[in-house]
């Protein structure tokens, strides 16, 4: 696919494009089946920004690091040392990878499949859903790069999330595709998640 090329930069306006993009609330699987050709501007990284991005080699670089792994194995003996490693690798790398955490692979599979579904579900049905508010007023969210505004660049891609806590998520609350999933399954990996990611803002927050 080609990059779009906006020709004047003075003539470009970067927020109306944002906000057609937008309003349409389709996301980049709208553009890819609206048939589009070449890279719309707002996805593409600035010189500025590729200037600066160090290249890759095989060696680690400031930019370049191991993801942090937390084994939840033995989680009840050693759940202060599995929450002393989650509150340095959330407050250093941002996130983490996580082994022997016993949700089965079919669970997730079957979760990958159900989330497919949903973004290959007409514009129309996944509308219902897409929101710029993020969880303020839904639990259950689709949209397009929460930071769209605010980055540089955006990213070439879509979003489903859900809250799953403090109270329990109404499975009615899920899109249809996606309920069939044992519903208690869904809690104990979304929980995981949860308060996963809200240790990562917390340390965020705090540096």
């Amino acid at each position: 696919m080609e990059i779009f090329s906006a020709g004047n930069s003075k003539t470009y306006d970067r927020l109306k494009e944002l906000k057609a993009f937008e309003e349409t609330k389709a996301g980049v699987k709208g553009l890819i089946d609206s048939g589009i050709t070449k890279i719309p501007k707002i996805f593409v990284m600035p010189p500025e920004e590729i200037a600066n991005t160090a290249p890759i080699s095989g060696e680690l670089s400031s930019t370049q690091f191991n993801i942090p792994v937390i084994d939840l194995n033995d989680i009840v003996e050693k759940r202060a040392d599995v929450v002393s490693v989650i509150r340095q690798a959330a407050g250093t790398a941002g996130f983490f990878q996580v082994v022997n955490h016993g949700i089965p692979v079919k669970l997730l599979e079957e979760m990958m499949a159900a989330v497919r579904e949903f973004h290959e579900l007409p514009q129309e049905m996944k509308a219902e859903y897409f929101t710029r508010d993020g969880h303020k007023t839904n639990r259950v969210v689709y949209r397009s790069n929460f930071d769209l505004y605010q980055s540089k660049f955006a990213n070439w891609r879509d979003t489903l999330s859900c809250v799953m806590g403090p109270d329990p998520l109404d499975p009615q609350e899920l899109p249809p595709v996606c309920r069939y999933v044992d519903f208690y399954d869904w809690c104990v990996l979304f929980c995981l998640c949860w308060n996963s990611s809200l240790i990562c803002y917390r340390n965020h927050a705090l540096n």
